[in-house]
């Protein structure tokens, strides 16, 4: 018998300026995209991050109220490391964030702030493929994103926004899943990869609480793993992969 036929990811569309990077916590981008987002910025896109929480539940052993800055200050540095400057906080509550108007209202207000071509965020779906479950934070503001998307462009929809001066923006014409089981396109992560891992050591606190492994080999084994097994699927160069859902 012949061997099945592994079909091919696509290269991610280039002809943009503008991203926006949507996702519940921080560290999010930093498990498998930040690549990615360093040879955009590489090549002077403007990528801005907007996050959900402040990761502050996600720590066992630190209580949510000083867990919550301490993780902020770790994603402003993280970002920081991969050419992204601007980092945005909406405050939901980590753990219970709830797909609803009042979501889908706060990314629609970010994307029309940034008026970005490209948004991107994380699986939105059950599972990460198989049996292993996804979280309710990530599907709720991976479906949201998704949805406020379209919600950005129509001045009906949250027309409140429009009176607080945020006009409507009809401009995304993609949005990029990151963590999906179908992904369709991606990146070649060469330039970015050793970034990448720096920009997931800045969550060193997060780290030492999730593994007894050195944070260092933790970070590159999997970010390193992720991508060779997107390259696979890429001619064989470390990749980022993402299912793409044009607009």
């Amino acid at each position: 018998m012949t061997e099945p036929t592994i079909s091919q990811l696509q290269p991610m569309p280039d002809d943009w300026q503008r991203a926006l990077a949507v996702v519940a916590h921080p560290d999010d981008l930093e498990y498998g995209c930040a690549a990615a987002i360093a040879a955009w910025t590489d090549a002077g896109r403007e990528v801005s991050y907007v996050l959900a929480t402040r990761g502050e539940a996600g720590i066992d052993t630190v209580d949510p109220a000083r867990c919550g800055p301490l993780r902020e200050r770790e994603q402003r540095a993280s970002a920081t490391v991969v050419g992204v400057s601007e980092v945005a906080f909406l405050d939901h509550a980590d753990g219970v964030i709830e797909y609803g108007p009042a979501l889908r209202r706060d990314i629609t207000a970010a994307i029309r702030r940034h008026r970005p071509e490209l948004v991107v965020t994380l699986n939105h779906r059950d599972t990460w493929g198989g049996s292993a479950w996804n979280t309710p934070d990530h599907v709720a503001v991976g479906r949201a994103t998704l949805d406020a998307a379209g919600d950005a462009g129509n001045r009906w929809i949250f027309p409140e926004l429009t009176e607080q001066g945020l006009e409507p923006w009809d401009g995304v014409r993609w949005v990029a899943v990151a963590g999906s089981d179908a992904p369709t396109h991606a990146v070649d992560a060469t330039a970015g990869l050793e970034r990448a891992v720096r920009s997931l050591l800045e969550h060193r606190t997060y780290i030492e609480a999730l593994t007894d492994e050195d944070p260092e080999t933790y970070a590159r084994t999997l970010l390193t793993g992720f991508a060779e097994e997107a390259g696979k699927r890429f001619g064989n160069r470390p990749a980022v992969a993402f299912e793409l859902f044009p607009r």
